[in-house]
């Protein structure tokens, strides 16, 4: 099964324990500003021990600002599909469009019969996917009445709706060849665990789904790949058994070899849930990058691409010993565009370091592929900086509109918005400070090694990013302050100005830094790789 392109994921699967209500809430939240993405919780209505998913993910939800949410899996015998379909369009409205929805077609049948459900052959449990799905998409669409005439759902003249806020997903579980064509043919996505499908047989069952999809006249990256899986950071060397470098490593060979790519971890550990996501995630999204290079499905934009405004421009024009980039390979150019006057580096006083004597001028296209990878993470970093200047500029304008109502609902609006802004600053900090990390820790002592006369330039860029460091937490202060202050008086507008000028810092200072590191680094790369 190829790898299709979809974007890299992580999601955690907190056990849903009555014993401890607030533990897998805690989790969520924590997974809200730790670099994961999707929050899931099993679905087992006669399990004594555990809490009623459905309120428990609407428990996080208000809690939460941008993880996704998804039962994993619905017990579909024990949630007729018109109050599933209502229950997950409802929490997608209130959620801000946040919910997904994973089905199940049933197991552990002597508890769902003891609970009041049905009890369904394999066969039968198959055929009431099919016909479930059918509801939920209908009562989703919001168009005319809702008629499913089937062996397990009968539904006749139901009114459609409501309709969801966002687009929510649809996953189903499955394992067998006849789950794995329906899968193929109907759903958004695929959710095996891999505790019942070790990643040996992943290969397998994704090219049953890919044909299905195929059959069904749908393209097999319709079907998003997300994997159940365990592990435990240690020194072991089993799937999942090492350190977090292990870990980003198998994972990205699951994303490049079978299509996987949103990796949901079962977990009650918060140190577990803050390394997956600070350290896995980031390295795991630069080694697909890294594998994708030149490789881009036609008709889709590369993983992290510069689909976005790249605000400012490059940055940092050279005085002097301008270094040739390899043919072929074009370095992010700088229009000298500048939002502030307090870079804390002179742009004219970077040192250079022209190729060696005798370093070839173009390469074979395996090698373009490796500083092509540096440009394509830096565009990554260009265009999510574009999104959090977009969504500082909103939370401007909505505060003074809001300053001038003062109302009640309106304060309850902006402080969600703060919030929010909050947790999508703080994600894009801890990308930026993990990607310059990987570099001071590895890319740039290989390179030391290889071509000495880098050094200059080398330790000119570990500089830079303390400053950027630096920087970063002066925009972390500056959204503090805007959270913790109340109304809308002198002091909260002055927080807003100080955020203003804190993003535009950030704009100078890093969108100089990366242009300089591509012209300086390219040639190199292209010499020497990663390491």
């Amino acid at each position: 099964m190829p790898d299709h392109g979809h974007e890299i994921r992580l999601g955690i699967f907190p056990t849903p324990a009555a014993a401890e209500p607030h533990r897998a809430v805690e989790l969520g939240v924590l997974a809200d500003t730790a670099g994961i993405d999707l929050v899931t919780v099993q679905d087992h209505p006669y399990q004594a021990a555990h809490l009623d998913s459905w309120t428990l993910l609407s428990w996080i939800a208000a809690r939460t600002t941008r993880v996704r949410l998804g039962l994993n899996v619905a017990n579909l015998p024990l949630r007729p599909p018109v109050v599933l379909a209502r229950s997950v369009a409802t929490l997608d409205l209130l959620s801000g469009g946040r919910a997904d929805l994973g089905l199940g077609a049933g197991a552990f049948w002597d508890a769902i019969v003891a609970a009041g459900g049905p009890r369904r052959s394999p066969g039968e449990s198959v055929d009431a996917l099919v016909e479930a799905v059918d509801v939920v998409r209908q009562v989703w669409s919001g168009q005319g009445p809702v008629r499913v005439d089937g062996q397990h759902y009968r539904v006749e003249g139901l009114h459609a709706g409501p309709v969801p806020g966002g687009d929510p997903a649809l996953w189903i579980g499955a394992y067998g060849p006849r789950m794995l064509r329906v899968t193929g043919r109907l759903a958004d996505g695929w959710l095996p665990s891999m505790g019942y499908l070790p990643p040996e047989k992943l290969g397998e069952a994704g090219a049953r789904i890919d044909r299905a999809a195929t059959d069904a006249g749908r393209a097999p990256q319709d079907v998003v790949r997300l994997y159940n899986v365990h592990g435990r950071f240690g020194r072991g060397s089993g799937m999942l058994q090492g350190g977090p470098g292990d870990w980003a490593e198998q994972l990205a060979g699951l994303a490049l070899e079978h299509g996987m790519s949103t990796f949901v971890l079962a977990t009650d550990d918060p140190v577990v849930v803050q390394t997956f996501g600070q350290e896995v995630g980031p390295a795991l999204r630069e080694l697909v990058l890294a594998g994708r290079s030149g490789h881009v499905p036609a008709g889709r934009a590369g993983p992290g691409g510069s689909s976005g405004e790249v605000v400012g421009g490059g940055a940092g024009t050279p005085a002097s010993g301008v270094t040739t980039a390899p043919a072929g390979i074009v370095p992010t150019p700088d229009d000298g565009t500048r939002l502030t006057g307090e870079l804390a580096w002179d742009e004219d006083a970077r040192p250079s370091a022209p190729a060696p004597e005798g370093a070839p001028t173009s390469y074979p296209s395996g090698r373009l592929a490796l500083p092509q990878h540096l440009i394509d993470i830096h565009d990554h970093l260009r265009t999510e900086l574009s999104s959090v200047r977009d969504v500082v500029d909103q939370v401007r304008r909505g505060h003074l509109q809001v300053g001038q109502a003062r109302s009640v609902i309106n304060t309850m609006a902006m402080r969600q918005n703060n919030w929010t802004l909050g947790a999508f600053c703080e994600s894009y900090c801890r990308i930026v400070t993990g990607h310059h990390t990987l570099e001071d820790r590895s890319v740039f002592p290989h390179l030391r090694r290889r071509e000495p006369t880098l050094a200059p330039v080398l330790d000119r860029l570990e500089e830079e990013h303390e400053v950027i460091a630096d920087v970063l937490d002066r925009l972390d202060r500056a959204l503090v302050a805007l959270v913790e202050e109340e109304g809308y008086g002198q002091a909260a507008r002055s927080a807003l100005d100080e955020l203003g000028r804190s993003v535009d810092l950030l704009t100078d200072t890093l969108l100089s830094h990366l242009s300089y590191e591509e012209r300086e680094l390219v040639g190199p790369l292209a010499r020497h790789g990663f390491g």
